[in-house]
């Protein structure tokens, strides 16, 4: 569930206020860093959109990423950023968000990757049984890859009990089974291949994502 808790109006739901960016003041971190796109865009889901967000340039600065990560992390429910003992992200695209995230909370932060496929711990990194977390992204789109990220943390023997991310791109639909934080929700639209309007069809279709999309059938698509 996408919790309603975000950084543009003060304090709402046991929110800290003081530091918070506004939602304009996002949006101008991303038009600086020129990651917002315009074309046609196969998604890292396989969808295609013709906006896309390009967190990797906004994260290249580093001042940049430590403002946004602080924001985010201030609009936190407190009640949930007490129990929070470790910060974990995706591979890749949730790295450098995490782990400014891990510095904004002053804790420790972590990564699953899937070199095989399958979300895992590697590099040394463990979970102690029952550690509480946070998972941490820079974009959510359809929560398919958080989903998958909180089932390896749980496989690890830890509890991921809050989801936060830059960005929610699935307009508000996506169900990660965990209350959800998001510093900006983009409403863009978003097509399946077999669907797309003729206008957007007609432009040669880039894909700027971190991973290869998936091909999707008729039959996933309905």
């Amino acid at each position: 569930m996408t919790v309603p808790c975000q950084p543009i109006s003060g304090q709402r739901n046991g929110c800290e206020k003081d530091g918070i960016l506004t939602e304009q003041e996002i949006f101008a971190e991303f038009h600086a860093a020129d990651a917002l796109l315009e074309g046609h865009f196969i998604l890292s889901s396989g969808l295609h959109s013709p906006r896309y967000l390009q967190c990797a340039r906004v994260l290249m600065d580093p001042s940049r990423a430590a403002r946004l990560a602080s924001a985010l992390a201030r609009s936190l429910p407190l009640e949930i950023k007490s129990k929070i003992e470790m910060v974990v992200s995706p591979a890749m695209g949730g790295i450098i968000i995490g782990h400014e995230m891990g510095r904004s909370l002053g804790l420790p932060a972590i990564f699953v990757e899937r070199p095989t496929g399958t979300f895992e711990l590697r590099r040394g990194f463990s979970i102690e049984p029952g550690q509480k977390l946070l998972l941490v992204e820079d974009v959510v789109t359809t929560g398919l890859s958080s989903r998958e990220a909180i089932k390896a943390v749980a496989d690890a023997g830890g509890e991921v009990i809050a989801a936060a991310s830059l960005v929610d791109r699935s307009n508000g639909i996506a169900d990660l089974g965990v209350p959800f934080f998001p510093l900006i929700r983009l409403d863009v639209p978003v097509y399946e291949p077999q669907n797309l309007p003729e206008a957007l069809a007609a432009v040669p279709a880039a894909k700027p994502g971190s991973r290869k999309a998936p091909v999707l059938s008729e039959a996933e698509g309905a």
